[in-house]
């Protein structure tokens, strides 16, 4: 058996039986979520830390409503206005956030590594969401929630993830989880945002639509991240009406797919860029509102997990 989980700093390195009581959990909070209930014991007397180093609203609202309804006391950190704009480091935060006795800690930062620093120098179990161009573990948790809901299944499954791959820490984490739990993975974009290494991923490289996207189940849109564009996106891509015309998703190219293909988006949208919302806003094809509850049932099953898994070091 994989040892209990201690921290939640990347999906990279987790086992198949890990992500996958993490996904049963998850779904057994869906469950209890729409039926009206809440565990509010599981987490009293427990303190929940959002550190934040970057802007972001469904992944900090998510983990603060998934705190709440397990009944922990939850504080948001605003770093804009905290002693880290005033030229704190982060290991002198580590020190003050120990002093605070707090229990899990969820942060997000623009730097990769950043999270597992901190759980090297906290008390707490550290969630990672979001730390540079590294990864985003609870969204690819999330994401494989969603199509094991929709298509019964991980295994077997072909999906193709299309866009900016180079500065996607989404996109790495799912292609850890997918290949982990059996799916077939496909990455689709200009070379110029393709990483290097992605070859080495265990993914199918595709620079067409048309190909890349033939046979697929899912279809899994990124943004363009051109705030992490080194020098500026000028290089990298073309006009956001030429990145669309080639890559963004429209009814068009989702034909390329099966027929009964869905369309997943992480968030936040730049619609007539990389998706037409048309697309993006299909009641059937689209599991992109899906993925907003997904996201609450999994950070409270992972919020559950952690507490219970102190100890493993």
């Amino acid at each position: 058996m994989p040892p209990r989980l201690r921290h939640l700093l990347a999906i990279e390195g987790l086992h198949p039986p890990q992500i996958g009581q993490l996904l049963d959990l998850a779904e057994s909070y869906v469950l209890l979520t729409r039926s009206g209930q809440t565990q509010r014991d599981l987490l009293r007397g427990r303190t929940l830390i959002n550190l934040f180093f970057e802007d972001s609203t469904r992944t900090r609202t998510s983990f603060e409503l998934a705190g709440k309804r397990l009944g922990a006391d939850v504080l948001n950190m605003s770093v804009a206005t905290s002693s880290v704009n005033k030229g704190e480091t982060l290991l002198d935060t580590a020190a003050t956030l120990n002093a605070m006795h707090c229990d899990l800690l969820v942060v997000r930062h623009d730097q990769s590594g950043a999270p597992n620093l901190l759980a090297q120098k906290v008390d707490a179990a550290v969630i990672n969401a979001g730390d540079g161009t590294h990864e985003h573990p609870t969204q690819a948790l999330l994401d494989a929630l969603t199509i094991r809901r929709r298509k019964g299944r991980l295994e077997g499954l072909t999906v193709a993830i299309c866009g900016d791959i180079a500065h996607s820490r989404v996109a790495r984490s799912n292609i850890h989880l997918l290949t982990t739990m059996g799916s077939r993975v496909r990455v689709i974009g200009p070379p110029t945002l393709i990483p290097a290494e992605a070859g080495r991923l265990g993914v199918e490289v595709f620079h067409d639509m048309e190909t890349g996207l033939k046979g697929a189940d899912i279809v899994m849109m990124l943004r363009l991240q051109r705030e992490r564009m080194a020098g500026g996106p000028g290089g990298l891509v073309p006009s956001a009406r030429e990145f669309f015309r080639f890559w963004g998703l429209d009814a068009a190219k989702l034909a390329y797919a099966k027929p009964d293909a869905l369309v997943m988006h992480p968030g936040p949208m730049n619609r007539g860029v990389e998706i037409d919302s048309a697309v993006a806003d299909d009641p059937v094809r689209s599991l992109i509102r899906e993925q907003v509850e997904m996201g609450v049932a999994v950070r409270m099953a992972v919020l559950d997990t952690l507490s219970r898994g102190a100890g493993n070091g």
